[in-house]
């Protein structure tokens, strides 16, 4: 048996490449609450903006102290976006106490370097989960094939690969076998998925839609321009288990701003949303926003301000702009002070909060499912769940209790209250 102690920083496109390390290494592998109970501690790092740089560096310098001096000192191997950013030839002068640095480009090789430290045999394709029953992450891609100003993932990452099809539609089934219910799509750019093929989105669906045991199959990450009319036709037409649930990065309303921020929809973003409604009228749409980038005015604000109340996102993100090492954005002149891009981060997000609460004051009376996840960590009988416009982890919850509740159960339930972000059912 081989204890292993992990902790997967940032996205959740990361803790896939955990659940796929541990996976691969055999039916023997245990998780450990301490890591002083591990043979193993494996850290997947986040490095795309400085405040995860600096968790990062936090978690391993914490985890090299903890472990110094330990007789029986376990493995410790670190991976991700902190190696892929800064190299490991550095990160290894700086820290040698780490045994093993894996970078984002070698990411195949992670298995045989890992196995071969803990001396166990040849690893082959396999799955830790950490989020089941309920849910899975479904990570189709890596890297990214834009080039955003303010962005550092193309240089972590490298440039766009689609997951072959077949490996796909093998894990997926092996998730689903089981007892998984929803499959959340990830990769940095969904809609890039089979560019590199000569293809697109399409065919992966064909294979993933009809898989038995899928109750719900969610889209994260939709680039703007990588919804188009052939696509939209194509999920319109789907059905269950596909979710009319549209997550797109849109980052600005204001043609200036886009322009700067390098977005190729520059010219009308409203036009993507009208691209989703004329075919999905009641579709909940997620977005994230960046306030106070480079030469923002007052007039892009406002711009911004009354695009979102417009549109009336069902889950709005805010993000004030930071400038990040070598990417060009950092150099641009007119840059934003703090207190302006807090301010206006406030502000849209107070305007959000109404919005949320409005929308969600809707559903009171209705009789919705709730793909139920976890119990709740206080209140015996009562669990946490998700209706259908509620993705796992980035957006409110639904408070679910009754006969049928628990952990991977979807159940039918009255909605008899509504908060800001969350709603409160009974089955």
């Amino acid at each position: 048996m081989v204890r292993v102690y992990s902790q997967s920083l940032g996205c959740p496109k990361n803790r896939v490449d955990t659940e796929r390390l541990l996976g691969s290494l055999g039916p023997d592998i245990t998780t450990v609450a301490e890591p002083e109970e591990a043979d193993l501690v494996f850290i997947n790092t986040c490095a795309f903006i400085q405040p995860a740089v600096e968790e990062s560096v936090r978690t391993v310098v914490q985890m090299v102290a903890d472990l110094d001096g330990r007789k029986d000192r376990p493995v410790l191997a670190v991976g991700g976006c902190l190696p892929g950013r800064y190299g490991v030839t550095e990160l290894s002068r700086e820290l040698p106490e780490v045994d093993l640095w894996l970078h984002t480009d070698d990411i195949g090789t992670w298995p045989h370097r890992v196995a071969a430290a803990l001396r166990l045999g040849a690893p082959a394709p396999g799955r830790l989960l950490s989020t089941g029953p309920s849910y899975a992450w479904l990570k189709i891609g890596e890297g990214c094939r834009h080039h955003c100003s303010f962005c550092t993932i193309p240089s972590i990452r490298g440039r766009h690969r689609s997951g072959p099809v077949e490996e796909l539609e093998d894990e997926a089934r092996a998730l689903l076998s089981d007892g998984v219910r929803e499959l959340v799509l990830v990769a940095q750019d969904v809609t890039a998925w089979g560019e590199d093929r000569g293809s697109d989105l399409r065919p992966l669906l064909d294979r993933l839609l009809p898989l038995p045991g899928l109750a719900r199959l969610r889209l994260m990450y939709l680039y703007p321009a990588g919804l188009t009319d052939d696509l939209l036709d194509y999920l319109a037409g789907a059905g269950a288990p596909f979710v009319p649930y549209f997550d797109v990065p849109l980052q600005h309303a204001h043609p200036d701003v886009l322009g700067r921020m390098g977005r190729p929809f520059a010219a009308d973003p409203q036009a993507v949303v009208d691209r989703i409604r004329a075919r999905f009228p009641d579709a909940a749409l997620r977005t994230t926003m960046m306030v106070g980038f480079p030469g923002e005015t007052e007039e892009h604000f406002q711009t911004l301000m009354n695009f979102v109340e417009r549109n009336r996102f069902h889950h709005l993100g805010v993000f004030a702009y930071q400038a990040e090492e070598g990417t060009p954005a950092a150099t641009m002149s007119d840059q934003v002070p703090v207190r302006v891009k807090e301010a206006r981060r406030d502000a849209l997000m107070s305007l959000q909060n109404g919005i949320s609460e409005d929308i969600l004051a809707g559903y009171e009376g209705e009789r919705l499912s709730v793909l139920v996840d976890a119990p709740h960590d206080e209140w015996p009988g009562l669990y946490t769940g998700r209706v259908w416009f509620q993705a796992p982890e980035v957006d409110g919850v639904t408070y679910v209790s009754g006969p049928g509740s628990a952990p991977g159960a979807l159940v039918d339930a009255d909605i008899v209250e509504t908060r800001d972000y969350d709603l409160v059912a009974l089955a």
